[in-house]
């Protein structure tokens, strides 16, 4: 990492591809180094772009589903010596499929990284950002945090949680320098649904949104210190609309038809 302490610094997770890899570079094209995590070897070659937009980059190669990655990114964030000006937390997993049908450590690993793994990360990094009373913490939940995701039950869950983790702290934080912010994704152009088995649903299927407009929108809220965003498409943002006002038992119905498996085959 090529140092330069006057820069402010900023952790990222899930920062190989996708919305982590978006929210990576627009740090650095605004003034960051970054200490960037992700399990998948393709974090080099994430790393080498966000570098070229002249950010200094420490890697860390980290399983965050489990105690000792999450250890090993707090140590490494330690190890520079910086404190940590913001953090983007966007590392998480899916499992599509029955409940029954699917294997229960398949899903608790789905509930490791996508909760377990952030409540550690914001215990570690936002003691430090309250004692220095300044800092920014971004949470990436979905807007399927909003819908009972038949199918998709646990993943659904588990960015509820993350939602209203997020703005508990935004809450209890109120009056610090220090601000909370969640940003609550649609369907976007990831690796997420196939690695979620979910190529043959509807919603694998679908048209999706751009990473780099869903990262924009959420770093945006970020350094203005909103609550939290529905980012990406004018599609996704009324989706959020009226998922406010529909009821959880259709909500539930029209997720059934677009993630039970088989939806997406041709008819």
């Amino acid at each position: 990492m090529n140092e330069n302490r006057t820069r402010p610094l900023a952790v990222v997770t899930g920062a190989s591809s996708g919305i982590g890899f978006e929210l990576a570079k627009r740090f650095a094209e605004h003034g960051f180094d970054l200490v960037l995590a992700a399990e998948d070897s393709g974090l080099g070659v994430a790393a080498d772009e966000v570098r070229a937009h002249g950010a200094g980059v420490h890697v860390v190669r980290a399983d965050l589903a489990t105690p000792e990655g999450v250890e090993k990114l707090l140590g490494a964030v330690t190890a520079t010596g910086r404190p940590v000006d913001a953090a983007a937390l966007n590392a998480g997993v899916g499992q599509g499929g029955a409940f029954l049908g699917t294997d229960l450590a398949d899903e608790l690993r789905v509930i490791d990284l996508n909760i377990t793994s952030t409540v550690r990360l914001a215990k570690g990094l936002l003691s430090g950002m309250v004692a220095r009373d300044q800092g920014r913490l971004l949470f990436t939940s979905s807007i399927a945090a909003t819908v009972p995701g038949a199918f998709h039950a646990v993943y659904n869950a588990t960015k509820s949680f993350v939602q209203s983790f997020a703005q508990a702290l935004h809450n209890e934080l109120k009056g610090t320098g220090v601000t909370v912010t969640c940003v609550m994704p649609g369907a976007t152009r990831t690796p997420f649904f196939h690695r979620a088995g979910m190529d043959d649903t509807q919603v694998g299927r679908q048209k999706k949104d751009d990473p780099a407009q869903v990262a924009r929108q959420g770093f945006e809220a970020l350094m203005a210190g909103r609550k939290k965003i529905v980012a990406g498409s004018a599609r996704t943002k009324a989706q959020g609309l009226v998922s406010k006002i529909v009821p959880d038992g259709v909500k539930a119905a029209a997720h059934r038809k677009a993630a039970r498996p088989d939806s997406g085959a041709p008819k």
